[in-house]
């Protein structure tokens, strides 16, 4: 699973979501639905405009996680 740390780089550069979303060109909604790990996919361009506005590299804002371990953990904090 991919999951998205835009929330992460946002707090460094102490940007908002809208000040965000306006720069990159996407609504506050399609923003959000990335924020939350909601999306299905990502345009390059898109990756490219927000890692130029927070002034990061992908793998800033993108993370793999096994979903063996995001059980593991749901398991331990409910269970």
């Amino acid at each position: 699973m991919i999951v998205v740390n835009i929330d992460v780089m946002m707090a460094k550069r102490k940007i908002s979501s809208l000040e965000l979303a306006r720069k990159i060109g996407i609504t506050q909604a399609n923003l959000s639905i990335l924020k939350t790990n909601k999306g299905k996919a990502i345009r390059f361009s898109t990756l490219e405009k927000i890692c130029e506005v927070l002034e990061c590299t992908p793998g800033d804002i993108l993370e793999y996680k096994k979903e063996n371990d995001l059980w593991w953990i749901l398991f331990y904090i409910f269970f």
